[in-house]
């Protein structure tokens, strides 16, 4: 498939089915996030990481890959700037955006690795799950990109999902383990299976394309100087697989999340989702 055509088909998916609302307030992509009263505390948390490393001031914020600002979490990122500018590839997503923080935000239809601004004009930038929607000759240009519009010492804030990671490979049995347990229980109940939380349909998806540290680093080069830290270093699956209230899941979560805190750079690199920042 070609760029073009690849970038297409994540425009589509976005438009006419990731950003539709399955139920009021949550929209289809929220299929892939574990949406469990058991989980909420530790996910509320992980989304406010952002803010420590944000300065919340200056007139511009740039959101790029914005999406609809699907969780509350993700509103308090644009405090204190005078503009948020959502831009994102999906017109419905900005719709949504727009629907959400009105006249505080400019809405912007544009492709991370071609950005449509001025060099220095954010006064800082985040953009999270997006890069990853990239053909891999363009994921290079777009951590290029960011760094272009940012001001001077402007501070950009990256999430994306690791292609592999070392402690989700550690827990692939017990995750399947206690996903036949899940199964054979729910069988045993009469009840229909939801290994996906609160959702039992697996979620329609779109092209991804995922990197490790090592090969991030190879492919920015030396002089682009990374800062990586965790923002979550458990998958979705492994959340819905092993955190139960029955099994002390919030208390489980609450030592992952303070070992999280007492070192952000190992679970940044050998969990999920790394918290990448940059400056300028």
């Amino acid at each position: 498939m070609s760029k073009e055509k690849l970038k297409r088909s994540v425009r589509d998916f976005y438009n006419e089915i990731g950003w539709q609302q399955v139920s009021d307030g949550i929209y289809q992509n929220a299929l892939y996030e574990d949406l469990r009263p058991v989980s909420s505390e530790y996910i509320h948390k992980c989304h406010m990481r952002v803010n420590r490393f944000l300065t919340h001031k200056g007139k511009y914020l740039l959101d790029a890959g914005s999406g609809p600002i699907q969780y509350p979490e993700y509103q308090t990122y644009s405090e204190g700037y005078q503009y948020r500018v959502c831009m994102d590839i999906s017109i419905v997503a900005l719709i949504e955006a727009r629907e959400k923080i009105g006249d505080h935000g400019l809405f912007v239809v544009a492709d991370i690795a071609n950005l449509p601004f001025s060099a220095d004009c954010f006064t800082d930038l985040v953009s999270l799950h997006t890069i990853h929607h990239l053909p891999e000759e363009d994921t290079r240009k777009s951590y290029f990109e960011l760094r272009r519009v940012l001001v001077g010492g402007g501070i950009a804030i990256v999430v994306n999902g690791w292609e592999s990671s070392l402690l989700m490979r550690i827990s692939e049995k017990p995750i399947l383990l206690m996903e036949r347990i899940l199964k054979k229980n729910s069988r045993s109940n009469g009840e229909q299976a939801k290994s996906d939380g609160e959702f039992s349909e697996k979620p329609d998806r779109t092209f991804v394309y995922k990197k490790t540290p090592q090969s991030l680093r190879e492919l920015l080069g030396n002089d682009f100087p990374l800062n990586i830290r965790v923002w979550r270093s458990v998958s979705v699956r492994f959340l819905r697989a092993m955190i139960h209230p029955i099994l002390l899941g919030r208390l489980w979560l609450k030592i992952l999340y303070l070992k999280e805190e007492l070192f952000p750079r190992f679970f940044g690199e050998k969990g999920q989702y790394p918290l990448i920042t940059f400056t300028k």
